[in-house]
């Protein structure tokens, strides 16, 4: 036998089993699901008499610059008053102007507050896939009834990427308790009563003469 005949009978078995290795996908729903991850960023303001202290709401204002807040974030107050100071509604004055209303509560944070002072949290959340692309796995040679390794990767990627409230990909919206039958088929009537594009007959149009 031949040094080149020999090599090849020796690579052929390791090529068989390399094309039994990498990510598994036998169903037809992908391994590969986007991953939802949170962040809190805090800040902190100093209050006088229940007001933000001068130049705070400035202050806040570019933190939320910085953040480029939106929709999607959730902004909540971390306030040790137990009343509803004038403060808050400052902080929600701010937050409207990126479209945002304040949240109820807001997350538990490590730092204790100082006196005479409330923190603004700002939750955020992203939706990413790893591991992808994958190319761990060919689609030939296959002996375990599975998919390429890279199966589901785009779409859910495209997903994870294109999803405007990544929190809905852990718990969708509830959607409202009742439903008006007039706003539910109000574009069908739209389409239904509009008239034909045909219906004035067609144009014609004479090119040159009179």
């Amino acid at each position: 036998m031949s040094k080149r005949s020999l090599s090849l009978a020796l690579a052929l078995p390791a090529l068989l089993l390399a094309g039994c290795g990498g990510t598994v996908n036998r169903g037809l729903e992908s391994v590969h699901q986007p991953v939802v991850s949170r962040a809190d960023y805090a800040f902190d303001l100093s209050t006088a008499n229940g007001h933000l202290a001068p130049g705070e709401a400035q202050r806040l204002d570019g933190w939320l610059v910085s953040l480029n807040v939106g929709y999607g974030d959730n902004v909540g107050i971390d306030d040790p008053s137990p009343y509803a100071t004038p403060a808050r509604a400052e902080v929600a004055q701010q937050v409207a102007r990126y479209g945002l209303l304040l949240a109820d509560t807001a997350p538990i944070t490590a730092q204790p507050l100082t006196p005479d002072t409330l923190r603004v949290v700002v939750t955020r959340m992203s939706a990413s896939v790893p591991n992808c692309p994958d190319f761990s796995r060919e689609g030939n040679h296959e002996f375990q009834g599975s998919m390429t390794s890279n199966f589901g990767c785009a779409v859910n990627s495209n997903l994870a990427a294109m999803v405007a409230r990544p929190q809905d990909l852990v718990r969708g919206q509830p959607g409202a308790p009742s439903v008006d039958p007039a706003t539910a088929t109000k574009a069908i009537q739209t389409f239904r009563a509009a008239k034909p594009t045909g219906a004035g007959g067609l144009q014609s149009e004479t090119t040159g003469g009179k």
